[in-house]
């Protein structure tokens, strides 16, 4: 299995209502030192409703600046229609981080 399809079927297990970080899904498919190849592979996911990339957000429970599916604004609407709280660009992960 590709690196890019090990992160994919990672964050499928993420439920609803519920982010991690790109540490997070590193660290859990063995790659701990490799955050950024995460965010690179989310940003090529060929199948965003199927994969929700949209759960992903930095160790500060910031958002990306440069989601791949319409931009900061998309990213905060889909996480608010799960019911995260999105406040200036940001989560609070001690409410809303995922832990497996």
């Amino acid at each position: 299995m590709t690196f890019a399809n090990k992160v994919y079927e990672y964050l499928k297990k993420v439920p609803e209502g519920k982010v991690v970080t790109y540490g997070m899904i590193a660290f859990a498919i063995g790659r701990p030192r490799a955050a950024r190849q995460v965010g690179n592979a989310l940003h090529r996911n060929p199948t965003p409703v199927v994969v929700p990339c949209h759960r992903v957000v930095n160790r500060e429970g910031r958002l990306a600046p440069e989601f791949a599916f319409g931009g900061i604004d998309m990213q905060a609407s889909l996480l608010r229609g799960e019911g995260v709280e999105v406040e200036g660009g940001f989560v609070d992960l001690e409410k809303y981080l995922w832990r497996e």
